[in-house]
């Protein structure tokens, strides 16, 4: 077999080169964005990345105003919490849930309430007081704010 034709043969198939920009368009994390949401009562707009953290690590257990945060997470599995937790939080997911652990078996906390949807976050955060979550994307006709990580 010539090297010379087995090159020819995918070099003009622009659909393998489709799919590979596709793939690595996902990879590259393009495909999900995570949006940190609110409570239309928090006031507040931008959290740094330490702030966040602490917030999600169940650390931080009330905002500036004495409000107490109420935290929603997707589970585990969901690939929209991968997202957020590496790309807003800068951490690895399971350094997340290694904190929960830590605070519920030591008996000093607790972990953050698990929806199963972004629908159900959606509607939780936007019921509850003091409520922090995250979305793929806010529309502009949903009862939530965002919040920008710094």
């Amino acid at each position: 077999m010539n090297p010379a034709n087995s090159c020819k043969r995918y070099k003009s198939s622009p659909l393998v080169a489709a799919m590979l920009l596709l793939v690595l368009w996902i990879y590259a994390g393009g495909a999900r964005a995570a949006e940190m949401i609110a409570h239309p009562g928090v006031a507040i707009q931008t959290l740094t990345v330490n702030e966040a953290r602490s917030m999600f690590g169940m650390r931080q257990l009330s905002w500036s105003s004495g409000l107490v945060v109420r935290v929603f997470v997707l589970p585990q599995q969901n690939s929209l919490h991968d997202v957020f937790c590496r790309e807003v939080l800068n951490i690895y997911p399971y350094q997340l849930q290694q904190s929960w652990n830590r605070l519920v078996y030591s008996g000093t906390g607790q972990a953050p309430v698990e929806v199963a949807s972004e629908q159900e976050m959606l509607a939780r955060v936007a019921a509850t007081p003091g409520a922090i979550g995250y979305v793929n994307k806010v529309k502009s006709n949903d009862t939530v704010h965002t919040i920008s990580v710094r």
